[in-house]
This record gives structure tokens, C-alpha cells and sequence, in this order.
């Protein structure tokens, strides 16, 4: 049975990754997977600071993993709205589709700085629960660990300017 195809995303805080893995599982008719909609589902009003993002989104990632794996193997497609930013998630990306022998396509959304605090402040007013985490202290706390993917890490990346 052919495999499903794993898509997921690279890009700094408000760079559009939620937006856009809502536009691909849409036209893709995959399974779309956000780890926003589980932290909040999971651990309701848990996650106030980078510190609590790690912690609780690393509890996630086992059964996420074996989830997608599954949906995977069954042939449907997975958009994981996840990010893909540092060395260490992409190899956690890298996991899921190699071990289970799935395609993959990391979308990699390039936007400025300027753009990404623009697009925060309109999401802090879209989205009143998220005002305490998406800040420009937060956006500068996170982009300190961002790292642009490499060709040389051996991805299939589409890069959207």
C-alpha cells in the first residue's frame, strides 16, 4: 500500500505556519494535526512560557509520533502544524516519516521579522487567550533557537516567500 505523504513546516512565530497548513490540508484532503489545538485541549492554560512550551510540547510528541505514523501507513496524508525550527524538531520530523518509509514536504515560510510581529499583533487581538504568549518579547525569545533548514539536512523543501 502506498504511504501518505507527511507535510510540515519551518518558519519563525508569525510567519503564517498555521494558516498555510490549514490552506494545504485543505487542498490536500489530509489529516491536520495542530499542536496549539493539543496543547490547549491537553494542558488547558498550562503553557505561559517558553519553559512550559518545551515541557508540555515534549510530553505530545511520543503519541503524536505514533499517531502519524499510523495515518500514515494507512496511505491518507498528515499536514502537521508543528514546527519544524530548530535541527533538533526537523530530526523529530525526520523520525516519523523515515521509520515508516512515508514521502514528506517541509514547507518553509521565509518572512521578515516586520511581517511576523505584524502578523502576531493581529493574532493577539483575533485571539484574546494568546495575548500573554504572543508577544515581541516571546517572538524574540523564540527566533534566538530558529535555524533556517539546510539543504545539506535532506529535506524536500518548498520555500515561500
Amino acid at each position: 500500500m502506498e504511504k501518505g505523504e507527511l507535510v510540515f513546516f519551518c518558519g519563525k512565530m508569525g510567519a503564517g505556519k498555521s494558516t498555510k497548513a490549514a490552506e494545504v490540508a485543505r487542498d490536500k484532503n489530509a489529516v491536520l494535526l495542530s499542536e496549539d489545538e493539543w496543547l490547549e485541549s491537553l494542558y488547558p492554560n498550562k503553557v505561559r512560557s517558553l519553559e512550559d512550551y518545551i515541557k508540555y510540547s515534549n510530553l505530545l510528541k511520543p503519541q503524536i509520533k505514533k499517531l502519524v505514523q499510523s495515518i500514515l501507513a494507512s496511505g491518507t496524508d498528515v499536514v502537521m502544524d508543528f514546527p519544524a525550527n530548530t535541527v533538533a524538531q526537523r530530526a523529530w520530523f525526520r523520525g516519523i516519516f523515515s521509520e515508516v518509509g512515508a514521502p514528506h514536504r517541509m514547507m518553509y515560510l521565509d518572512k521578515p521579522d516586520d511581517v511576523c510581529l505584524a502578523q502576531i499583533a493581529k493574532r493577539r487581538i483575533e485571539q484574546p487567550n494568546r495575548a500573554d504568549t504572543d508577544t515581541a518579547e516571546m517572538f524574540e525569545a523564540i527566533t534566538k533557537f530558529f535555524s533556517e533548514p539546510k539543504s545539506v539536512e535532506g529535506f524536500n523543501i518548498t520555500t515561500i516567500v
